[in-house]
């Protein structure tokens, strides 16, 4: 289950397997405050997924980290929403797919 409301969403960043065990940060963009998560191995109806799942976040634009350095700017996450990122290596070659889910 995850927090959402009337100011925060969620973020979902899906990986490749490669990333198993790696924390990512997530900050408001222009700002230095960051928050990490681990990727996870995670179950699903088509086998097996690799995420790492943000919770409580402000919305607003954001940028995920890896490894200290800045690789998504401007990933933007609305209020009361579930925001997919598809972060794997496939998906990053044809431009990132990203969408919302009310919840």
């Amino acid at each position: 289950m995850l927090d959402l409301g009337a100011d925060m969403g969620a973020l979902v960043v899906y990986t490749d397997a490669s990333l198993h065990g790696t924390e990512i940060e997530l900050g408001p963009s222009g700002r230095d405050a960051r928050r990490h998560k681990q990727v996870h191995v995670r179950a699903s109806g088509t086998g097996r997924l690799y995420a790492a799942v943000f919770d409580r976040v402000p919305a607003g634009r954001h940028t995920l980290s890896l490894d200290g350095a800045p690789h998504e700017l401007g990933v933007e996450v609305e209020a009361g929403c579930v925001t997919e990122l598809d972060w794997r290596a496939e998906a990053r070659a044809h431009g990132n797919q990203t969408r919302r889910r009310e919840q």
